[in-house]
């Protein structure tokens, strides 16, 4: 039975991954960890009774520490790292918002353990590093959102000289149809018409952002130029992404909008389980698919703008300024709309050089929140 840590257990791909260990009973979850909600994560820890948590917020782990006396309670940033580094975990699923998740990820890597990823921002922010690190361990980095789960399992024993293109499919958020992006309140900015997500993917997803941290994050794990890198606007989110042959057929993985069924596949891959999420095609009836308007939303430009940008790592600039202007939004400090100029502005004003190691990483994401913030202060009043 494979000894499973899962990073970020509260969120919503936490919670699909052990509803995934219940189901099937195959995985010993030993460890978990939360940024703050533990009433949820005491539930967990009755449920599944882990060797070890981590509690990111170290006031409340604490408060975990009383609750659970005889538990290993890690705290903060660096107990997320003790946790992959434990010699007695096989499997690390990390499913933490942010930059926060970078870290877990190269000492999962570092440490050789296997990775089902769901944090983008590890490959937005430091591609280069973690699969130059990947391919020196021999850890394959197995990919948890549905998009690039689709796309892995188009290429699966299919050979990458006859791909042309990547197609990556967008739900377009809940105003791909909207004229203007005045007066948009949090609350219809988290109104996503087809998935149940946290607040910041949700957001990301309105603002088409998610789907262009998803351009750079195929680009690094699948080694495909961006040239050869489509987004196309498919609402029903029945097809989760395709790829594109040389001889012009196209392949798609198509399944229902649960998270369950790629989490289930990363865990258990080659092999698949039996799940009840089945997907009636009589039923949905069509399929639709439409051109992304790159103006109202030009955050798929600003993506492809950073993988263009050679030499630099304007990646890290934009996930920095992301993280930053949904937070200031979420919080009222700015409007919608200045999320996009936040990171137009970031873009230009804070160019950060390609990092050649981990800790250079995080001292340009440091110096970039200083920018960002101050950029923020300016643009909100």
């Amino acid at each position: 039975m494979q000894r499973l840590v899962v990073l970020g257990s509260t969120g919503s791909i936490g919670k699909n991954t052990l509803d995934i260990a219940r189901r099937t009973k195959k995985f010993d979850v030993i460890g978990l960890s939360c940024f703050k909600n533990i009433d949820l994560l005491s539930k967990q820890i009755k449920e599944f009774k882990p060797e070890f948590v981590c509690v990111v917020k170290k006031e409340l782990a604490q408060r975990v520490k009383q609750i659970f006396p005889n538990l290993e309670v890690l705290e903060g940033k660096s107990g997320l790292v003790g946790m992959v580094q434990k010699d007695d975990v096989d499997f690390v699923v990390n499913a933490l918002v942010g930059t926060a998740g970078l870290l877990p990820t190269y000492y999962t890597i570092i440490s050789k353990k296997r990775l089902a990823l769901a944090n983008k921002e590890s490959l937005v922010i430091a591609g280069k590093i973690i699969k130059e690190l990947a391919k020196a361990k021999d850890v394959e980095i197995v990919p948890i959102d549905s998009e690039h789960s689709a796309i892995y399992q188009c290429l699966e024993a299919r050979r990458k000289k006859d791909v042309e293109k990547l197609i990556l499919t967008a739900s377009g958020g809940p105003f791909f149809g909207r004229d203007s992006f005045d007066n948009i309140t949090v609350n219809e900015a988290l109104s996503h018409p087809n998935w149940n997500m946290g607040e910041k993917i949700t957001i990301d997803s309105a603002t088409m952002m998610n789907k262009g941290f998803e351009i750079i994050e195929a680009h690094w794990l699948f080694d495909v130029p961006y040239t050869k890198i489509d987004v196309v606007v498919h609402k029903e989110s029945i097809v989760h992404s395709a790829v594109e042959f040389i001889d012009g057929s196209i392949i798609a993985q198509m399944a229902n909008h649960d998270m369950r069924i790629p989490i289930a596949y990363a865990l258990f891959k080659p092999k698949r389980v039996s799940l009840p999420f089945r997907l009636d095609l009589a039923s949905i009836g069509n399929l639709s698919f439409e051109k992304p308007d790159f103006k109202k939303f030009p955050t798929l430009t600003f993506a492809y703008e950073a993988l263009r940008s050679e030499g630099k790592n304007l990646g890290l600039v934009l996930n920095v300024a992301d993280e930053l202007a949904v937070s200031a939004f979420l919080e009222g400090r700015i409007h919608f709309k200045d999320i996009f100029r936040v990171l137009e502005e970031a873009m230009e004003k804070f160019e950060s050089e390609m990092p050649n190691d981990i800790l250079c990483v995080e001292q340009q994401m440091e110096q970039a929140r200083m920018g960002v913030l101050e950029l923020i202060s300016k643009i909100g009043g």
